[in-house]
Protein backbone atom coordinates (compact mmCIF):
# COMPACT_ATOMS: atom_id res chain seq x y z
CA UNK A 1 0.00 0.00 0.00
CA UNK A 2 1.10 2.97 -0.53
CA UNK A 3 1.59 5.92 1.98
CA UNK A 4 -0.63 8.72 -0.09
CA UNK A 5 -3.55 7.86 -2.11
CA UNK A 6 -4.19 9.71 -5.28
CA UNK A 7 -6.04 13.67 -5.07
CA UNK A 8 -7.90 14.59 -7.85
CA UNK A 9 -9.98 17.90 -8.19
CA UNK A 10 -12.44 18.83 -10.77
CA UNK A 11 -15.38 20.32 -11.37
CA UNK A 12 -19.22 19.43 -12.25
CA UNK A 13 -19.49 19.22 -15.72
CA UNK A 14 -18.11 20.74 -18.67
CA UNK A 15 -20.51 22.45 -20.35
CA UNK A 16 -20.97 26.27 -19.07
CA UNK A 17 -21.57 29.11 -20.72
CA UNK A 18 -19.51 31.66 -18.98
CA UNK A 19 -16.67 28.98 -19.13
CA UNK A 20 -15.94 30.13 -22.59
CA UNK A 21 -13.40 32.44 -22.37
CA UNK A 22 -12.98 32.94 -18.75
CA UNK A 23 -11.80 29.20 -18.90
CA UNK A 24 -11.72 27.30 -22.20
CA UNK A 25 -9.66 30.03 -24.59
CA UNK A 26 -12.04 31.80 -26.50
CA UNK A 27 -13.11 30.22 -30.12
CA UNK A 28 -12.67 26.80 -28.98
CA UNK A 29 -15.35 24.49 -30.39
CA UNK A 30 -17.53 23.52 -28.08
CA UNK A 31 -16.80 19.57 -29.12
CA UNK A 32 -13.15 20.33 -27.59
CA UNK A 33 -14.43 21.64 -24.37
CA UNK A 34 -14.02 18.38 -23.00
CA UNK A 35 -10.85 17.39 -24.39
CA UNK A 36 -9.16 20.49 -22.93
CA UNK A 37 -10.89 20.39 -19.51
CA UNK A 38 -9.21 16.52 -19.37
CA UNK A 39 -6.21 18.22 -20.50
CA UNK A 40 -6.27 20.48 -17.08
CA UNK A 41 -8.11 18.74 -14.50
CA UNK A 42 -8.35 15.62 -13.13
CA UNK A 43 -11.83 14.71 -12.91
CA UNK A 44 -15.31 16.00 -13.70
CA UNK A 45 -18.55 15.09 -12.02
CA UNK A 46 -21.17 14.32 -14.21
CA UNK A 47 -24.69 15.89 -13.91
CA UNK A 48 -26.20 14.94 -16.94
CA UNK A 49 -26.98 11.13 -15.25
CA UNK A 50 -28.97 12.55 -12.84
CA UNK A 51 -31.82 13.93 -15.31
CA UNK A 52 -32.08 11.45 -17.93
CA UNK A 53 -30.50 7.71 -19.27
CA UNK A 54 -26.66 8.15 -21.44
CA UNK A 55 -26.23 6.08 -24.65
CA UNK A 56 -23.58 3.50 -23.53
CA UNK A 57 -22.17 4.96 -27.12
CA UNK A 58 -21.83 8.18 -25.39
CA UNK A 59 -19.86 6.81 -22.44
CA UNK A 60 -17.60 5.37 -24.71
CA UNK A 61 -17.46 9.00 -26.31
CA UNK A 62 -16.67 10.72 -23.12
CA UNK A 63 -14.04 8.22 -22.08
CA UNK A 64 -11.90 8.37 -25.14
CA UNK A 65 -12.06 12.68 -24.84
CA UNK A 66 -9.61 12.76 -22.02
CA UNK A 67 -6.15 11.54 -21.17
CA UNK A 68 -5.18 8.18 -19.50
CA UNK A 69 -5.63 8.93 -15.15
CA UNK A 70 -8.34 10.96 -15.85
CA UNK A 71 -11.24 9.90 -13.71
CA UNK A 72 -15.50 10.91 -14.14
CA UNK A 73 -17.69 10.76 -11.18
CA UNK A 74 -21.21 9.99 -11.55
CA UNK A 75 -24.11 11.06 -10.05
CA UNK A 76 -26.95 8.14 -10.27
CA UNK A 77 -29.98 8.91 -11.61
CA UNK A 78 -32.92 10.90 -8.97
CA UNK A 79 -35.86 8.48 -9.83
CA UNK A 80 -33.72 6.08 -7.65
CA UNK A 81 -33.06 8.57 -4.63
CA UNK A 82 -36.37 10.31 -5.21
CA UNK A 83 -38.92 8.12 -3.96
CA UNK A 84 -40.36 7.22 -0.48
CA UNK A 85 -39.12 4.01 -0.12
CA UNK A 86 -35.20 3.12 -1.09
CA UNK A 87 -35.22 -0.36 -0.32
CA UNK A 88 -37.55 -0.67 -3.33
CA UNK A 89 -35.18 1.05 -5.63
CA UNK A 90 -33.47 -2.46 -6.73
CA UNK A 91 -34.95 -2.07 -10.44
CA UNK A 92 -34.15 1.15 -10.81
CA UNK A 93 -30.23 1.01 -9.36
CA UNK A 94 -29.46 -1.91 -11.49
CA UNK A 95 -31.24 0.08 -14.97
CA UNK A 96 -28.92 2.85 -14.15
CA UNK A 97 -25.75 0.72 -13.51
CA UNK A 98 -26.59 -1.15 -16.53
CA UNK A 99 -26.98 1.70 -18.73
CA UNK A 100 -23.57 1.91 -20.17
CA UNK A 101 -21.34 3.59 -17.64
CA UNK A 102 -18.89 0.67 -17.16
CA UNK A 103 -18.11 2.17 -20.82
CA UNK A 104 -15.97 4.58 -19.39
CA UNK A 105 -13.75 1.72 -18.13
CA UNK A 106 -10.91 3.14 -16.02
CA UNK A 107 -11.96 6.28 -15.98
CA UNK A 108 -15.04 5.40 -13.87
CA UNK A 109 -14.85 6.74 -10.34
CA UNK A 110 -17.35 6.86 -8.04
CA UNK A 111 -21.26 6.73 -8.32
CA UNK A 112 -22.38 9.29 -6.46
CA UNK A 113 -25.87 9.19 -5.08
CA UNK A 114 -27.67 12.39 -4.34
CA UNK A 115 -30.76 13.12 -1.95
CA UNK A 116 -33.07 15.68 -1.45
CA UNK A 117 -33.33 17.47 1.40
CA UNK A 118 -36.51 16.49 2.41
CA UNK A 119 -35.34 12.91 2.88
CA UNK A 120 -34.92 11.77 6.38
CA UNK A 121 -32.89 9.41 7.62
CA UNK A 122 -34.75 6.10 8.66
CA UNK A 123 -31.81 2.86 9.53
CA UNK A 124 -33.77 0.11 8.25
CA UNK A 125 -35.20 1.46 4.93
CA UNK A 126 -31.16 3.21 4.44
CA UNK A 127 -29.53 0.37 5.29
CA UNK A 128 -31.59 -1.70 2.68
CA UNK A 129 -30.60 1.07 0.20
CA UNK A 130 -27.43 0.32 0.47
CA UNK A 131 -26.70 -3.06 0.61
CA UNK A 132 -28.76 -3.17 -2.94
CA UNK A 133 -25.60 -0.77 -4.14
CA UNK A 134 -23.53 -3.44 -6.43
CA UNK A 135 -19.60 -3.91 -6.26
CA UNK A 136 -19.10 -4.57 -9.44
CA UNK A 137 -20.60 -4.43 -13.02
CA UNK A 138 -19.55 -6.70 -16.01
CA UNK A 139 -16.23 -7.16 -13.99
CA UNK A 140 -15.99 -3.87 -12.90
CA UNK A 141 -15.62 -2.99 -9.60
CA UNK A 142 -17.98 0.05 -8.70
CA UNK A 143 -17.52 2.71 -5.84
CA UNK A 144 -20.66 4.43 -4.20
CA UNK A 145 -20.84 7.62 -2.51
CA UNK A 146 -24.19 9.15 -0.79
CA UNK A 147 -24.48 12.85 -0.63
CA UNK A 148 -27.41 13.37 1.86
CA UNK A 149 -29.41 16.88 3.14
CA UNK A 150 -31.17 16.30 5.86
CA UNK A 151 -29.65 17.05 9.68
CA UNK A 152 -31.69 13.56 10.90
CA UNK A 153 -28.45 11.88 8.91
CA UNK A 154 -25.89 13.53 11.55
CA UNK A 155 -26.62 10.13 13.24
CA UNK A 156 -23.91 7.38 14.36
CA UNK A 157 -26.04 4.58 12.93
CA UNK A 158 -25.79 6.25 9.85
CA UNK A 159 -22.24 6.21 9.65
CA UNK A 160 -22.19 2.92 11.34
CA UNK A 161 -24.29 1.66 7.71
CA UNK A 162 -21.95 3.39 5.03
CA UNK A 163 -18.79 1.62 6.89
CA UNK A 164 -20.80 -1.80 7.36
CA UNK A 165 -21.38 -0.95 2.97
CA UNK A 166 -17.79 0.41 2.27
CA UNK A 167 -19.96 3.85 1.14
CA UNK A 168 -18.20 6.73 1.45
CA UNK A 169 -20.15 10.05 3.01
CA UNK A 170 -20.18 12.92 0.84
CA UNK A 171 -18.65 15.80 2.43
CA UNK A 172 -20.35 18.64 1.25
CA UNK A 173 -19.47 21.77 2.85
CA UNK A 174 -22.52 24.22 1.73
CA UNK A 175 -24.61 27.00 3.07
CA UNK A 176 -27.41 24.91 4.10
CA UNK A 177 -26.98 21.51 4.49
CA UNK A 178 -25.32 19.17 7.13
CA UNK A 179 -21.63 19.35 6.91
CA UNK A 180 -20.42 15.12 7.71
CA UNK A 181 -16.87 14.19 7.19
CA UNK A 182 -16.77 11.06 8.61
CA UNK A 183 -14.76 8.57 6.39
CA UNK A 184 -16.40 5.73 5.63
CA UNK A 185 -14.49 3.97 2.89
CA UNK A 186 -11.51 3.50 0.86
CA UNK A 187 -11.69 6.91 -0.32
CA UNK A 188 -13.20 10.80 0.10
CA UNK A 189 -15.30 12.65 -1.88
CA UNK A 190 -15.47 15.89 -0.90
CA UNK A 191 -18.02 18.80 -2.96
CA UNK A 192 -16.90 22.52 -2.26
CA UNK A 193 -20.21 25.05 -2.51
CA UNK A 194 -18.97 28.11 -1.07
CA UNK A 195 -16.71 29.76 -3.78
CA UNK A 196 -17.47 33.23 -4.93
CA UNK A 197 -17.27 34.44 -8.72
CA UNK A 198 -15.09 37.87 -7.74
CA UNK A 199 -12.34 35.81 -6.67
CA UNK A 200 -10.40 34.58 -8.93
CA UNK A 201 -9.92 31.19 -7.75
CA UNK A 202 -13.46 31.56 -6.60
CA UNK A 203 -12.20 30.38 -2.74
CA UNK A 204 -9.35 32.91 -1.39
CA UNK A 205 -6.03 31.68 -0.78
CA UNK A 206 -5.98 30.73 2.62
CA UNK A 207 -9.29 28.46 2.52
CA UNK A 208 -7.21 26.76 -0.34
CA UNK A 209 -4.22 26.31 1.30
CA UNK A 210 -6.65 25.11 4.54
CA UNK A 211 -8.24 22.55 1.86
CA UNK A 212 -4.82 21.13 0.80
CA UNK A 213 -3.94 20.48 4.17
CA UNK A 214 -7.40 18.80 4.84
CA UNK A 215 -7.03 16.59 1.50
CA UNK A 216 -3.82 15.46 2.24
CA UNK A 217 -4.53 14.32 5.72
CA UNK A 218 -7.42 12.26 3.96
CA UNK A 219 -4.84 11.14 1.30
CA UNK A 220 -2.29 9.84 4.17
CA UNK A 221 -5.31 7.91 6.00
CA UNK A 222 -6.16 10.61 9.20
CA UNK A 223 -9.41 12.70 9.54
CA UNK A 224 -9.48 16.69 9.83
CA UNK A 225 -9.53 17.67 13.05
CA UNK A 226 -11.26 20.51 12.35
CA UNK A 227 -14.30 19.18 10.29
CA UNK A 228 -17.42 17.69 12.17
CA UNK A 229 -18.24 14.22 12.40
CA UNK A 230 -21.80 12.45 13.00
CA UNK A 231 -19.63 9.85 14.99
CA UNK A 232 -16.86 11.25 16.95
CA UNK A 233 -16.74 7.98 19.24
CA UNK A 234 -15.61 5.99 15.93
CA UNK A 235 -12.99 6.03 13.66
CA UNK A 236 -11.99 4.40 10.00
CA UNK A 237 -9.09 2.20 10.09
CA UNK A 238 -6.28 4.49 8.98
CA UNK A 239 -4.65 3.64 5.24
CA UNK A 240 -4.36 5.73 2.10
CA UNK A 241 -7.22 7.12 0.43
CA UNK A 242 -8.02 8.18 -2.69
CA UNK A 243 -9.64 11.49 -2.37
CA UNK A 244 -12.03 13.44 -5.04
CA UNK A 245 -12.74 17.58 -4.34
CA UNK A 246 -15.01 19.01 -6.53
CA UNK A 247 -15.75 22.44 -6.49
CA UNK A 248 -18.93 23.25 -7.25
CA UNK A 249 -22.66 25.14 -7.59
CA UNK A 250 -21.38 28.89 -5.65
CA UNK A 251 -18.67 30.36 -7.64
CA UNK A 252 -18.96 27.81 -10.37
CA UNK A 253 -18.03 30.46 -13.01
CA UNK A 254 -14.09 30.41 -11.37
CA UNK A 255 -14.78 26.95 -10.26
CA UNK A 256 -12.19 25.22 -12.75
CA UNK A 257 -9.30 27.97 -11.62
CA UNK A 258 -10.09 26.73 -8.11
CA UNK A 259 -9.49 23.14 -8.77
CA UNK A 260 -6.37 24.50 -10.71
CA UNK A 261 -5.17 25.95 -7.19
CA UNK A 262 -6.28 23.08 -5.16
CA UNK A 263 -3.84 21.23 -7.45
CA UNK A 264 -0.95 23.07 -7.28
CA UNK A 265 -1.18 23.11 -3.50
CA UNK A 266 -1.69 19.24 -3.27
CA UNK A 267 0.92 18.21 -5.93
Amino acid sequence: MSESGTIRTGIGGWTFEPWRGTFYPEGLSKTKELEYAGQHLQTIEINSTYYGTQKPATFAKWASQVPDGFIFSVKGNRFVTNRRVLAEAGDSIEYFVKSGIVELGDRLGPVVWQFAPTKKFDADDFGAFLELLPKKHDGLPLRHAVEVRNPSFIDPDFIALARKNGVAVVYAEHFEYPEIADVTADFIYARLQKGDDTIETAYPADALDKWAERTNVWANGGEPDDLPLASPDEHAKRRARDVFVYFIHEGKVRAPQAARALKERVA
